[in-house]
């Protein structure tokens, strides 16, 4: 087994990055510098292609500026808006109830906790960490698919679940490189280390990396 040597992994990727298209996330969080947009396009994003959650936070993004805003559009507003995110009836649902639940129990302010967070409608582990990373730049560690494989597939961790990857990363990555670790780690799963048959040939980090279950490759 080669040594996965993270720092280098981490300074290759942030060069590289530079090349790469920024994660819609991060993208809302620089054009918005916005907490409350980073979380709502955090909530559309799941299961969703980043070009088509672009475009539904953009719309969204046209009609409301903050929870009031939100709180007057209808279920069927918030629909026409997002569509055709993935199971965009429930996000509709989910961002109806939002800004009643904030109010409610946290004074209209979003929550700076993970723990917090997960209270919300529509909002699960992966969401509330990348909220608490990319929106109020906090230490995070949001697993996602990529983070997820990817990890595994270096052979820096060894865990069959994404909650399984988030806490093996608190215990092992240094927190220096949790609040970008996701945005390197997705950006590089789209464009290089894919799912399927990943870009072993161009990968700028293959010498740390153990390649485990890549049984196709380009």
């Amino acid at each position: 087994m080669k040594k996965v040597n993270v720092d280098k992994i981490y300074n290759i990727l942030k060069k590289e990055a530079v090349n790469y298209k920024v994660p819609v996330v991060d993208l809302i969080e620089l054009q918005t510098n916005d907490p409350f947009k980073v979380l709502i396009g955090t909530i559309l994003s799941a299961r969703t292609k980043d070009e088509m959650t672009v475009k539904a936070s953009e719309r969204l993004f046209s009609k409301i500026n903050n929870l009031d805003d939100l709180e007057r559009l209808s279920v069927k507003e918030i629909e026409k808006l997002i569509y055709p995110v993935g199971f965009y009836k429930n996000k509709a649902k989910f961002l109806k109830e939002l800004p009643k639940v904030l109010k409610k129990e946290f004074d209209g302010k979003i929550p700076e906790t993970i723990e917090e967070l997960v209270k919300l409608p529509g909002v699960g582990r992966k969401t509330a960490n990348l909220v608490v990373a990319v929106g109020f730049k906090k230490p995070a560690v949001c697993v996602d698919t990529h983070v997820h494989r990817i990890m595994n597939r270096f052979g820096y961790v060894k865990t069959k679940t994404p909650f399984e990857t988030e806490m093996a990363l608190r215990k092992k990555l240094s927190v220096k490189y949790w609040e970008k670790i996701n945005s390197l780690l997705v950006a590089f799963g789209q464009h290089l280390c894919t799912p399927i048959s990943p870009w072993c040939s161009k990968c700028p980090i293959i010498d740390y990396c153990n390649q485990i279950n890549v049984k196709t490759k380009r």
